[in-house]
């Protein structure tokens, strides 16, 4: 399968601002359905969306999605009430909202959720789910490899989305790729751009961030040797393993969009030095990024 047809475009933008380089905020009607076009006549057939993204879900439908294949997630399971109703509800008002007949995928937004004590109700409500034509498959939104080590070991998942990039490799340093490949579990790939933060050149990078200069010098250096963009660069790293199915990327406006589909089919050979790859959270996990 081609580079292009790996893509998977992420739609957060679709219903909310989104993304530390975003300087457009939340995407308008007409331009969301540019993007939508255009990455269908580019062959992209796959998106990501969420319960929890603002009017996402509205935003799309209206578009029109039924030939796309939709992954979407569930939020957080609210206290005391019944895991089957409250599941399927969600899943049908989702369905409702998209115009769709049924998701690829399903997955939950809080995999924590499923090692608790509603979690044998909540996967069995996502079995349920799948087994009634619903979806297609059911997985988690993880965060790393310990989430989804703990997570596969008890429950079987079709599908997992987790971050993996240039700078986040912890997915391969730990094996959990190479064993989710092996169990059959699709991979999808999220934060290849590290929220655009990887896009950015360094006199527009936050200086909350300049605690990792030597990091930074490093990346800098290595992409004016290689004589790569940073675009290039990300995509062609995760387009260089072939255990990731789909690598998600959300656009602010369809010039990006053009960017990405220019980028991401440059065949390189390149060696990714092992320099550039952090394991430090307050870096790798955006969500810790207001605490700078």
């Amino acid at each position: 399968m081609s580079a292009t047809r790996r893509l998977a475009l992420g739609t957060v933008q679709f219903g909310l601002p989104y993304g530390i380089a975003n300087r457009t905020g939340k995407l308008s009607s007409a331009e969301g359905g540019a993007i939508i076009k255009r990455a269908w006549a580019a062959g992209v057939d796959t998106f990501d969306t969420a319960i929890s993204y603002g009017d996402a879900e509205c935003q799309l439908g209206a578009i029109g999605v039924s030939q796309w294949q939709v992954v979407s997630k569930l939020p957080q399971l609210p206290d005391a009430v019944d895991t089957i109703t409250w599941v399927r509800r969600q899943i049908n008002e989702s369905l409702a909202r998209l115009r769709v007949q049924s998701l690829y995928g399903l997955l939950l937004h809080q995999p924590a959720a499923l090692l608790g004590p509603q979690g044998n109700a909540i996967y069995a409500a996502m079995v349920d789910a799948k087994n009634a034509g619903l979806v297609g498959k059911i997985g988690i939104s993880a965060y790393g490899p310990e989430d989804i080590d703990s997570i596969t070991s008890q429950f079987r998942m079709d599908l997992v989305q987790a971050p993996f990039s240039i700078f986040d490799r912890r997915l391969c340093t730990s094996g959990c790729l190479d064993r989710m490949h092996a169990s059959g579990i699709e991979f999808h790939a999220r934060s290849v751009f590290l929220q655009g933060l990887l896009l950015m050149e360094q006199q527009q990078r936050p200086a909350s961030f300049a605690r990792w200069n030597v990091l930074w010098t490093a990346w800098d250096g290595w992409l004016k040797e290689a004589r790569m963009t940073p675009l290039q660069a990300c995509l062609g790293f995760v387009s260089a393993h072939q255990s990731v199915a789909r690598f998600v990327v959300g656009v602010d406006s369809s010039a990006q969009l053009e960017q990405i589909l220019s980028a991401v089919d440059i065949a390189e050979s390149l060696a990714f030095p092992a320099e550039l790859a952090s394991q430090d959270p307050q870096l790798i996990n955006p969500s810790n990024w207001s605490s700078h």
